[in-house]
């Protein structure tokens, strides 16, 4: 077992030991709390060009399975871990996490202090790294290599995990509804649950045209998470204008609140070190609930907390925010058909305080067709 290290861009320096496939690999460097989920968040397209860092100690004692995939590969740039399992021990398990690694080429590296990493990053903001394992080079070159990598902030990567052509996803039981899904890097927790509402859902890739989405005559649009710079995606958000002036109901999470952010007149900015795991706390402001929800975003959306806005729609308000920084995390029109969440209500892993929102994307369909 050779050595590995984790290089931060700041020049701060981390030696483990090499683990799943060897060489070097570059990215953003964030950090995910959950203590299970691993699968979803390697297989979560949001986290594509990212280095996750994970602050539980214990990784991949139940190892994989094909049930629990969020998409069709492992999207992380690169992992870093404390102390993966040596033992597989799941009635569910296809193989071991280190295989299934070794056999998609991620560079990972093991035994270093992942809570160390995750202050730092706390302390400094997210960074540029790089994990080089089993790697002949200097400090000073490896260093070198990771400040010459790209940044995340002006990154489009929505075209690296959109879907090359349309699927459908069949509604479970009785159709209701017909949901056009713009992927943006979906996860594929999302179109289940809507199925499992009797909504068929039809994911299109993300340059869909405007009528390329009125051709299937959808109830409504959602638009997914994904990775990257909501600040680069001027065509998706001139194509949700086309939308909100359509009068379609509109659902947006993650990637998909920036961009309706966006096409309201809002700008968006890179937070210091990103809302990640599965413990955010948020309020809901229309019900006064808190909810423990489930969070990967490195941007936000800057637009008023508290009070009515106005846009070219009609007015609307924030209906979400972040219990720990203020945040926001949800926002309202209320003169047109169209909300959004900053987490993931789908929550694969995490908790289900928020899966009342596709039943609230429901009623606004349901409403919707009434009203027409």
């Amino acid at each position: 077992m050779s050595k590995a290290f984790l290089v931060l861009d700041d020049g701060r320096i981390f030696e483990g030991k090499s683990w799943a496939a060897t060489g070097k690999t570059f990215g953003e460097a964030v950090f995910a709390t959950g203590m299970t989920g691993y699968q979803e968040t390697l297989t979560d397209p949001s986290y594509h060009k990212q280095v996750v860092v994970m602050t539980a100690p214990h990784i991949g004692n139940t190892g994989v399975n094909k049930q629990d995939n969020e998409s069709s590969k492992i999207w992380v740039a690169g992992f870093a871990v404390r102390n993966p399992s040596s033992v597989t021990s799941n009635w569910r398990s296809n193989g071991s996490l280190e295989q299934e690694l070794i056999d998609q080429g991620i560079v990972c590296i093991q035994g270093v202090d992942t809570r160390a990493i995750t202050r730092h990053l706390r302390d400094r903001g997210a960074m540029r790294v790089g994990i080089f394992s089993g790697c002949d080079m200097t400090r000073e070159a490896m260093v070198i290599e990771v400040r010459k990598s790209p940044a995340m902030t002006g990154a489009f990567l929505t075209a690296d995990v959109s879907t090359p052509k349309p699927y459908v996803v069949k509604a479970k039981g009785a159709k209701k509804f017909t949901v056009a899904a713009l992927d943006l890097g979906i996860k594929a927790a999302t179109p289940r649950s809507l199925s499992e509402r009797g909504v068929e859902v039809h994911v299109m890739p993300f340059d869909s045209s405007f009528e390329d989405i009125m051709a299937i005559h959808p109830d409504g649009v959602f638009l997914s998470n994904g990775p990257g710079d909501p600040s680069v995606m001027d065509d998706v958000v001139e194509k949700v204008r086309q939308l909100l002036n359509a009068q379609i109901p509109l659902f947006g999470i993650c990637f998909g609140h920036q961009i309706l952010g966006r096409a309201l007149g809002f700008s968006t900015y890179k937070l210091a070190f990103g809302h990640r795991g599965i413990n955010q706390p948020v309020m809901d402001k229309t019900t006064r609930k808190v909810e423990i929800t489930a969070h990967n975003h490195g941007f936000a959306l800057q637009a008023p907390v508290e009070g009515i806005f106005s846009t070219v729609y009609g007015r609307g308000e924030v209906t979400h925010f972040s219990l720990n920084d203020n945040v926001v995390e949800g926002l309202q029109l209320l003169d047109a058909p169209a909300f959004s969440v900053q987490y993931h209500p789908e929550a694969g892993a995490g908790p289900h305080d928020a899966a009342y929102l596709f039943d609230r994307f429901v009623n606004l369909m349901e409403k919707q067709a009434v009203m027409l």
